[in-house]
């Protein structure tokens, strides 16, 4: 789609507003919402915004000094919360079905003379594909997503819950859980996924499945595989329209890994990517034993090389690690596996089967998928470059002898610090960035006395 189809469908469906938004450096949805008759202008120039909104960690607060010279990282164009420029994508625009009159499409960022904006985490990943491109391959990307969808009991609402971050909502459940895939307590959910499904097809997301999850009040959507960059803006749409569904019918959909709800379970997000050339599944080995060829076992010796590393960009939160328990479906060590589910990497198919894949768990649902996907390609890459030996697969993967994932957004981070191929490939200013804003998190979150604190030491001393 083009400027001027756009303008034809704003017409035919007698649009009165169109948001322009962008993803920022936590996956989160940005912008502004303009008016119909204001679009063309839009389209042709740009939308204006401050560029604090890259400077916030995830209470929403500015990390760095934007009143001082450079802006605080020595960047003159971002001093003083000066705009710079959401650039729309016109292929990503969309009518919004559950938002009255109202379109929607997704944007890049530039500075006001045209000049990307070294930390628009949308050309982070554009950048990572055109090197992929040059050696000549595809990242194709499947999304498994698992997400939690409870009823609102109290919205939270008072002038006291306000804050930086206000307090959530208070909920209720919508199933109790553990009849993993069982069609009742699917049925028992059944009308939170129609509201979900209908508008989610409306938006042309290419849906795959709809299952039940082992949780309580937990789903698992699956979204058909898609090139690395439209899968991206796919999962970022879907998160968002679907929690703006879901709190527009009195529910609260949550992408955050684990919930401090009693018997709540961890989400995931699976990855299931491949890689092609010239359109044909380059990870497809010969007849054979082998699971993967020759160039898929190298991209997986990559993803393992890189794996601690790239955490930071799969897992960014600090409650995503107190997902990566032993024993759990959920993976706690580098190792891979074939077709076992405890492994870090799971690979799947085999000869003949177009579908092979390696499936990679470590993700939670919170994560930017501009920056995961990035890291999968600049991780894969340097094992192909280097023709990295793949080790042996785990047949125990909770039990095997190699290098534990992170247990803390900090070791994360300091992983990822010391891999010259991601500081590489991101570029070092940007990990200095994105580094310094996950530290501000963590810098509040050890500030903060936790309910476990006050439990354990209260009355004993």
């Amino acid at each position: 789609m083009n400027a001027s189809q756009i303008l034809k469908e704003i017409e035919a469906h007698q649009l009165q507003a169109v948001r322009f938004s962008f993803a920022d450096q936590h996956g989160v949805l940005r912008g502004k919402t303009v008016a119909a008759r204001e679009v063309k202008a839009a389209l042709e120039r740009g939308v204006t915004v401050t560029s604090t909104l890259l400077l916030k960690d995830t209470s929403h607060r500015t990390v760095f000094p934007a009143f001082t010279p450079g802006g605080g990282f020595g960047m003159p164009e971002l001093e003083g919360a000066a705009d710079i420029l959401m650039v729309p994508e016109p292929s990503t625009f969309r009518v919004l079905p559950w938002a009255p009159d109202t379109g929607w499409i997704l944007c890049g960022l530039a500075f006001q003379d045209g000049r990307p904006v070294p930390f628009d985490t949308r050309g982070i990943l554009v950048d990572s594909i055109k090197t992929l491109s040059r050696a000549g391959y595809e990242l194709v990307c499947g999304l498994e997503i698992e997400f939690h969808v409870f009823r609102i009991a109290d919205p939270s609402l008072r002038p006291t819950d306000a804050g930086q971050p206000g307090a959530p909502p208070e909920v209720e459940l919508l199933s109790t859980g553990y009849q993993y895939l069982t069609e009742q307590r699917y049925d028992q959910m059944d009308p939170v996924v129609e509201l979900l499904r209908k508008d989610l097809a409306a938006l042309q997301l290419p849906l795959r499945s709809f299952e039940i999850e082992f949780g309580p009040s937990q789903l698992e959507f699956t979204l058909s595989p898609l090139p690395a960059l439209r899968a991206a803006e796919a999962m970022l749409l879907f998160r968002s329209a679907v929690k703006q569904i879901a709190r527009r019918h009195g529910y609260h959909a949550t992408f955050m890994c684990r919930p401090k709800l009693p018997s709540v379970m961890s989400s995931g997000w699976h990855l299931h990517p491949s890689l092609t050339k010239d359109g044909a599944n380059v990870f497809i080995p010969p007849a054979g034993n082998d699971c993967l060829s020759a160039t898929g076992k190298s991209w997986l010796a990559g993803l393992l090389a890189h794996a601690r590393a790239a955490s930071v960009f799969s897992t960014p939160t600090i409650n995503g690690y107190k997902r990566y328990r032993p024993y759990s479906l959920a993976p706690d060590r580098v190792v891979w596996g074939k077709e076992n589910r405890g492994a870090l990497l799971r690979v799947v198919g085999g000869p003949r089967d177009p579908a092979t894949r390696i499936e990679n768990r470590v993700g939670e649902p919170a994560a930017n998928p501009y920056l995961y996907f990035a890291s999968q390609v600049y991780s894969g890459l340097d094992g192909i470059a280097k023709g990295m030996p793949l080790p042996a697969a785990a047949d125990t993967p909770y039990e095997a002898k190699a290098d534990a994932l992170p247990a803390t957004l900090a070791e994360a981070i300091a992983s990822l610090r010391k891999d010259s191929i991601l500081c590489e490939g991101f570029g070092r200013r940007f990990v200095d960035y994105f580094c310094r804003i996950k530290e501000a998190e963590l810098a509040r979150f050890q500030l903060d006395v936790s309910d476990w604190e006050h439990r354990e030491y209260f009355d004993l001393f």
